[in-house]
């Protein structure tokens, strides 16, 4: 059985695999308890006798042992040159992630929601995510362009968050018949917007942010109705993606 879920989880480890199964890899104790807290499925899990070394890590053990019949054990050196993370914990699980559609995003007239367009790296992705879910978001939708949503470091950058929190892939065209249908305004983060301090809104907001360096596609800012960003002291250039849209979204969830 081992080696079978070695197997798994190399494969696991390319788009192409996780797509062909609809499975992801939860690495380290922290992100396999949220999946589990979550009710997320265990499909298979490999441990190392490190784990159980402390009581969390051998409640965790036992919980993964109760919830699905494919648990192996391997020594620690086997388990590091399995996982992503060069610290995995002495725990590596395959889970199934949800599905998430639009309709699981649920609008009120003073909800907000994140749009990423062409965001590429994993890591500002998850880091968007979980700031989304902390602030009281109401959901985040990917555009093409945009990170796998369940990539493996997109997933541990999330911290959980992509667990409870709707984050859709969708195509712009999707996203702009929903935000029309729910009347959703689309406001566009974008150096020289507006500053959103003190900024009244109305109703619903999708605040988009866009690629590290290209920002967002011309596609996307036709559709904006407001241009926003973050006034910064002379001869700054710009901020992290993830550190502006925590910013924005914080600013625009706290005039409700």
């Amino acid at each position: 059985m081992t080696h079978s879920l070695e197997t798994l989880i190399r494969s696991l480890h390319t788009r192409k695999g996780r797509e062909r199964r609809d499975l992801a890899l939860a690495e380290g104790v922290r992100l396999v308890e949220e999946a589990l807290a979550a009710g997320v499925p265990v499909r298979a899990a490999l441990v190392a006798p490190g784990l159980e070394a402390t009581p969390r890590g051998a409640a965790l053990a036992a919980a993964l042992r109760a919830c699905c019949d494919r648990v192996g054990t391997v020594d620690d050196r086997a388990l590091a040159g399995l996982a992503a993370t060069e610290h995995p914990q002495g725990v590596v699980a395959v889970i199934a992630p949800k599905a998430w559609t639009l309709d699981a995003i649920v609008v009120g007239p003073r909800s907000a929601l994140l749009l990423l367009d062409g965001v590429q790296d994993p890591g500002n992705v998850g880091t968007m995510l979980r700031t989304a879910w902390s602030l009281g978001a109401a959901g985040v939708v990917a555009l093409p362009g945009t990170a796998e949503l369940t990539n493996p470091k997109a997933l541990r950058s999330a911290m959980g968050a992509y667990f409870r929190l709707p984050a859709v892939a969708a195509t712009p065209e999707e996203t702009f018949v929903w935000l029309s249908h729910h009347r959703v305004a689309l406001w566009l983060a974008a150096a020289g917007g507006e500053p959103l301090s003190g900024l009244a809104r109305t109703g619903a907001v999708a605040l988009v942010v866009g690629n590290e360096g290209a920002g967002v596609s011309e596609t996307v800012a036709s559709q904006a109705v407001r241009r926003v960003g973050i006034p910064l002291r002379p001869g700054a250039e710009s901020l992290n993606v993830g550190v502006a849209a925590g910013i924005l979204l914080y600013e625009v969830l706290r005039e409700r």
